[in-house]
């Protein structure tokens, strides 16, 4: 078959099925165009790699992330947040910007951590003489019963942020409810306002599980 010959029905297919294509491109745009406006408008599913947020969220856990909320309040102390931490490189070409609104192969690091030192807040963490450890801020205890265990903190050394310290503003100190094995602010720093994804809401999955988040 002769290259003229070829061509001729691929032109001969290509008019037939014209209507059948140009209505699966249109869904294809269409799917693409409601994913990125419940993406960005509306939220997310995420699922829990690691034990960082033990007991509230553990491994396999799915969990619906709204972000709705960023565009009428800030984040509050004891919110559950999803987020690209500070050390995360985010590519702002073309490519880049399509897999993070769309969800589509998107590889960019997410964490999720809880906030626990707000934009003006006093913050530091002391150990007794027992091996218990708290968060003060603004000097005073903060009372914390989603954490795992007050005797199971990752000893502070001076390479790690754990205060005293004043937060500057558009700044939050996360930390994972299992501070024993949470890689957090605590080593990597303040979290600017804007790394913010969305705030986690409930647990979906498994049902055995289903849960809100507070």
């Amino acid at each position: 078959m002769s290259k003229e010959e070829i061509r001729e029905n691929i032109n001969k297919w290509y008019e037939t099925n014209r209507p059948a294509i140009k209505e699966t491109i249109e869904t294809i745009v269409f799917v693409i165009v409601m994913v990125i406006i419940i993406r960005f408008f509306v939220g997310e599913i995420r699922w829990i790699p690691s034990g960082s947020m033990h007991p509230t969220l553990i491994e396999g856990d799915r969990i619906f992330v709204e972000r709705y909320s960023r565009f009428y309040s800030t984040s509050k102390r004891g919110d559950i947040m999803v987020f690209y931490p500070p050390f995360e490189k985010l590519k702002n070409t073309p490519w880049k910007v399509f897999t993070r609104l769309t969800g589509f192969f998107c590889k960019d690091i997410a964490y999720i951590k809880r906030v626990i030192g707000m934009p003006g807040d006093k913050f530091e963490i002391k150990t007794d003489k027992n091996g218990k450890s708290t968060v003060y801020i603004n000097d005073k205890p903060l009372t914390e019963p989603y954490v795992l265990s007050a005797y199971d903190y990752t000893p502070c050394t001076k390479d790690m942020l754990c205060g005293p310290i004043t937060i500057p503003e558009k700044h939050y100190m996360m930390m994972g409810d299992n501070r024993g094995n949470s890689q957090d602010g605590r080593y990597w720093g303040l979290l600017p306002e804007d790394r913010f994804i969305g705030r986690a809401v409930f647990v979906f999955w498994p049902l055995t599980r289903l849960k809100g988040l507070h």
